[in-house]
């Protein structure tokens, strides 16, 4: 459905003088309402099927806070690749250790932002029992933004100044979010939306309809993408529509991109929140049976893998207990090995042998001090996509 433009534009003008078309976008949900019927009512509830059955699987998983632990850095990676970062999720883990050196800062340390970014939304949602609200996506971005490229535009602070994209100025941007006057108001507008519980609106169509809105508003000077998928998964943790944070769209949005913004701009422009939908619910669903996939694939990769060892003769009992560290960390050197199974030197060593002589581990530095082994079927399968 065609509704026209969701929002009326603003002629503004900027510094140099220059006047410019800014788009203020009315306030959600949109009229006349959706409508949930044929096709768009399928994709929904192939979306919600697949969410269920993600919920099922993961309470299969050997061991839930590990997966979840890599997953998180998994989205961190993707949501920052989108931005143009080049690090890849074995850079991020080997960052994170002090005992393997030589991965590039930059780009991993930013990646790392996303992770404490995320991490410090979910524990306010889940243990402080804080509400999703403006201050909570306020204080996200101010983790996000806390070091490095974009600690100067104002971490934790709505914009107070003109934002564009595309284009090399306001003039010939390809499109202008709402003037910073209105930039609270429109937050505000976003957050009694998202509170809302008299309008009909199934969660999961609120959760697509609050993204668009947030990356139409533009709240921040940098970061506002990160921040509008970091929403996403926010938004299905405190709708009680997962019962982990197992679900990430920035794999799919990296592989769908110029349909992406394509139907940001058919939103605003047309007001076809239909098609926006359909988009996102089939995001939600290929990305559910994904995640529930690759909780299954780990799941029975390291019991085959538990059960060859196991076969191995006399060094089988090191190798299971180093088997157990790759596990909690698939990048391992032999201290970490030491310090988390409680082995001596030479049971750490004969247990990564074994390993890499079945074909488990792989030492990937070539030296012959600071060795460092990784559980390589294990990365592959967390890699996928990045």
């Amino acid at each position: 459905m065609q509704r026209g433009a969701t929002g009326r534009y603003e002629v503004t003008s900027t510094f140099v003088g220059e006047q410019v078309r800014a788009f203020v976008p009315f306030p959600l949900p949109p009229e006349p309402r959706v409508a949930f019927e044929g096709e768009l009512l399928k994709a929904y509830e192939e979306a919600i099927l697949a969410l269920g059955r993600l919920d099922g699987v993961s309470v299969l998983l050997p061991d839930k806070a590990l997966f979840l632990y890599f997953y998180i850095r998994k989205e961190a990676v993707l949501s920052s690749q989108i931005e143009g970062t080049q690090s890849s999720l074995s850079d991020l883990l080997r960052y994170e250790r002090d005992d393997a050196p030589g991965v590039p800062a930059g780009d991993s340390a930013e990646t790392l932002r996303c992770v404490a970014a995320l991490e410090h939304g979910l524990r306010r949602l889940r243990e402080d029992d804080f509400p999703l609200s403006n201050r909570l996506i306020r204080e996200v971005h101010e983790k996000l933004l806390s070091e490095g490229r974009g600690s100067d535009k104002m971490p934790g602070e709505f914009r107070r100044s003109l934002v564009w994209i595309g284009g090399s100025r306001p003039g010939n941007a390809n499109f202008v979010p709402p003037p910073h006057m209105h930039v609270q108001d429109c937050m505000a507008a976003l957050e009694r939306f998202l509170h809302a519980d008299d309008d009909g609106l199934p969660p999961l169509v609120r959760i697509g309809m609050a993204h668009v809105q947030l990356e139409t508003i533009h709240p921040f000077l940098d970061g506002n993408g990160r921040i509008g998928r970091l929403l996403i998964t926010f938004l299905l943790s405190s709708s009680g529509m997962l019962s982990d944070p197992l679900l990430y769209l920035s794999l799919y949005l990296k592989q769908n991109r110029s349909s992406y913004y394509e139907l940001l701009n058919t939103v605003r422009t047309m007001g076809d929140w239909e098609a926006w939908l359909a988009f996102f619910f089939e995001g939600v669903k290929v990305t559910a049976k994904a995640a529930a996939a690759t909780a299954q694939d780990l799941r029975a990769m390291i019991e085959a893998d538990r059960e060859q060892i196991t076969k191995s003769g006399r060094k089988a009992n090191s190798a299971l207990r180093v088997h157990q560290a790759l596990i909690r960390h698939p990048l391992q050197s032999i201290s970490s090995m030491r310090e988390v199974t409680g082995l001596a030197f030479s049971g750490a060593s004969a247990g990564v042998q074994l390993l890499e002589e079945i074909g488990i581990a792989r030492e990937i530095t070539g030296l012959s001090r600071n060795r460092l082994y990784v559980y390589e079927k294990y990365l592959s399968i967390l890699n996928e996509g990045t």
